[in-house]
């Protein structure tokens, strides 16, 4: 076991993820707020899930083009922006939603437009993680980056279910708003050390898809980071497809309000932060078979399982295996691109990460959305459990192929 906390003797990333640690209870108090009030002005999963398809789908569509701008601009200019849109826009709907105005469209609308700042956000963060810390401390930086993001998993859903129950839904929003202001603080007194210059200009059209054909190609070449991204395709599809079904399958299944639905999120937040945080103690070690082979299968069981329960004890159970399962393996694939990346590449390779983890988001939720609108949340549950299996099958039987021929699990 390592000290996955010796990043923090380094005043940048220390200052960094202290205003991040901040921002991510946050975020967490509006992905359970937002759900559920979509659910209370629709009462319909369908409606739900294209929410969370439309916060996605520009990452879908844009993810690549992003990666070739985080790798020749500023990764701390580039988040000056996106958390300061994301305060503007998050800020808007918050007013809405305290002064009663807030209609279903707004949802529609504010999805779109963070979606669209976190298509260039996500790569430029986890980017930026490699010029605040020695490369020997980059898997441990990592490591906390996901541990921190997890620890607001659990403590972020369980007191935006009191405070939607007491305070009301608005109050979320606000918390989130005022949350991306740590984030720009922490900014404003961070000294980034690049190895690569940025170019400081936008690229034209012709070197932007010569850029992305170059970091394809980089990463096809690259077995390991071929493999990692073939299995968070999978995952991020259909395992993470949570904010359609919870909010359904808690009122639907389990007859919870919002301290109930609160308190099951934080059970997922729960496995996750003890996912993560194993993954930070053993930051030195390479990632055993176990996790690259069986964690995504096991994290495909877990949703089986929440299709199976019917009681609010078991189901805090399932869904605490579920997010231990898949934010353990998660974690472990997005050090495994990081440290396999070099700097040239790397913003490239992280766009790739949020196409596959996060933009085909919108992909699952619409599945999720219709299954569970048709057959119940119990059903789609079930059905992304067993598509994630099936995927599974060829995904391991190209991997064990090419570690027969040496070509897999950290060889190039």
């Amino acid at each position: 076991m390592s000290n996955p906390f010796s990043a923090l003797k380094t005043k940048d990333f220390r200052t960094y993820w202290i205003g991040m640690a901040v921002s991510t209870i946050g975020t967490w108090m509006q992905n359970i707020a937002q759900p559920w009030l979509a659910y209370k002005l629709t009462d319909s999963a369908l409606l739900i899930s294209l929410i969370g398809a439309l916060q996605y789908l520009p990452m879908l569509l844009l993810a690549l083009v992003a990666g070739v701008y985080v790798d020749r601009m500023s990764k701390k200019k580039i988040l000056l922006f996106t958390q300061s849109a994301s305060l503007v826009i998050v800020l808007a709907l918050a007013l809405l939603v305290s002064t009663g105005k807030i209609q279903y469209w707004h949802l529609l609308v504010a999805a779109t437009a963070l979606g669209c700042v976190n298509t260039l956000d996500m790569p430029a963060r986890q980017a930026l993680l490699s010029e605040l810390v020695p490369k020997e401390e980059l898997m441990d930086a990592i490591a906390l980056n996901s541990a921190v993001f997890n620890m607001a998993r659990t403590i972020g859903p369980a007191v935006a279910g009191i405070v939607m129950e007491v305070w009301g839904i608005g109050v979320c929003f606000y918390v989130n708003a005022f949350s991306f202001a740590a984030v720009v603080v922490s900014l404003l007194f961070i000294h980034p050390h690049s190895n690569v210059q940025p170019a400081g200009e936008m690229p034209k059209l012709p070197d932007m898809k010569r850029d992305i054909r170059e970091g394809l190609r980089y990463i096809k070449e690259n077995k390991i980071l071929l493999l990692t991204l073939m299995g968070l395709f999978t995952l991020g599809t259909f395992a993470l497809n949570f904010s359609v079904l919870i909010p359904v399958f808690s009122k639907t299944v389990l007859s919870q309000q919002e301290t109930g639905y609160g308190f099951l999120m934080s059970c997922m937040g729960i496995g996750s932060f003890v996912g993560a945080m194993l993954v930070a103690a053993q930051s030195k070690k390479k990632p055993s078979k176990l996790v690259l082979y069986g964690l995504p299968v096991l994290s495909g069981l877990s949703l089986i399982a929440l299709g199976l329960t019917r009681t609010y004890a078991l189901t805090c159970v399932a869904i605490a295996f579920a997010g231990y399962f898949i934010i353990r393996y998660t974690a472990t694939a997005n050090s495994t691109l990081q440290t396999n990346s070099d700097p040239e590449h790397l913003g490239r390779v992280m766009s790739a990460y949020t196409l596959v983890f996060a933009g085909t988001t919108p992909i699952g939720n619409l599945f999720t959305g219709f299954i569970a609108q048709k057959f119940g949340a119990p059903a789609a549950f079930l059905a992304c459990g067993g598509v994630i299996l099936a995927l599974l099958v060829p995904i391991n039987l190209y991997r064990v192929r090419l570690g027969r021929a040496g070509l897999a699990e950290g060889e190039h």
